[in-house]
């Protein structure tokens, strides 16, 4: 069927016209349909489009988050993080650094390590600013327990009159409540007994104006089988020499391992008491000399001391 006789089964009848009668062709003998093409296909395909419900609205995309909540956000999380390392410093690890030569050669300036909080329990000063504004009610430990003689540890320091009043120390402890303690000739008598004392190899440091000194070096051993080393640097000094110390209940006796170059209860420090305890040294992490310029990072690497990172204390 041609083009126009398919036009004239859609044409419009006149009124005075008379009516034509339906004409069908065999569907083999219909040429191709261009449905798209033909106005009838058009008008039906708009006739449909008008009936056929709208569409459904679009989504609206996720609003953004608003420049304030997003610092909101980031405040949140460096606060959780403060917060959590808050609690790890004063409850369980504290880092510190040793910044005087008086523990030599147990412990080096520049050597950095970390002390259990918990090991003796717990004290106002274990808290940052001694638990201020609490801190001041708080007497005494929590979970307390006593050191071992020969346990490095961290203490405040508990003269009144002394310049560095309340700060940190880190020492050796000697003696216990009721030990009796004394140093005579550079020899340590606890109980009236002596303190097995060998000479071992020499300490060798070298001094800030690079002069190499051998500074002699000794292993002592207490009662209870703990050993360490201890320097001795002056034949007869007053340290060498001096009065019996009995230790009162709830207070420590403490002891520099670089016996004649540390301030410790033979001198300005007297008795440490048990509150004052922060903790025990337990390993050191990192350890620098002072070759390090700040201001000079090319001198970094080499100041290093890889082989005292990660050891016991």
């Amino acid at each position: 069927m041609t083009p126009r006789a398919r036009s004239a089964l859609v044409r419009p009848l006149m009124e005075d016209e008379p009516e034509m009668t339906d004409v069908s062709v065999p569907a083999d003998e219909a040429g191709p349909l261009e449905d798209e093409q033909s106005p009838l296909a058009q008008t039906v395909a708009e006739s449909e489009a008008e009936d056929a419900p709208p569409p459904p609205p679009a989504k609206a995309k996720a609003k953004a988050p608003a420049q304030g909540e997003s610092w909101l956000e980031t405040i949140k999380t460096i606060f959780y993080a403060l917060l959590i390392a808050l609690v790890i410093r004063t409850l369980f690890f504290q880092p510190f650094n040793i910044p005087s030569a008086s523990m030599e050669n147990t412990l080096l300036v520049g050597d950095y390590l970390f002390v259990e909080k918990f090991a003796y329990g717990y004290s106002r000063n274990s808290f940052p600013f001694r638990g201020w504004p609490v801190g001041d009610f708080f007497h005494g430990r929590l979970f307390g327990s006593d050191p071992k003689p020969g346990d490095v540890v961290v203490f405040k320091m508990p003269n009144p009159n002394s310049p560095e009043y309340n700060e940190d120390f880190i020492k050796r402890v000697i003696g216990l409540p009721g030990d009796r303690v004394q140093v005579l000739n550079g020899v340590l008598f606890l109980n009236g007994k002596a303190v097995p004392k060998k000479r071992v190899a020499d300490y060798v440091e070298t001094d800030p104006f690079g002069v190499v000194r051998a500074v002699p070096r000794y292993q002592e051993t207490l009662p209870n089988g703990v050993s360490y080393f201890v320097l001795d640097r002056m034949d007869d000094s007053n340290e060498d020499n001096t009065q019996v110390f009995t230790v009162p209940p709830g207070h420590y006796f403490m002891m520099g391992d670089n016996r004649d170059n540390s301030d410790d209860s033979r001198l300005d420090v007297g008795y440490v008491p048990a509150e004052n305890l922060v903790g025990k040294a337990e390993f050191k992490f990192f350890s620098i000399d002072d070759s390090a310029v700040w201001y000079e990072p090319w001198t970094w690497p080499g100041a290093i001391r890889f082989s005292r990172m990660f050891t016991g204390i």
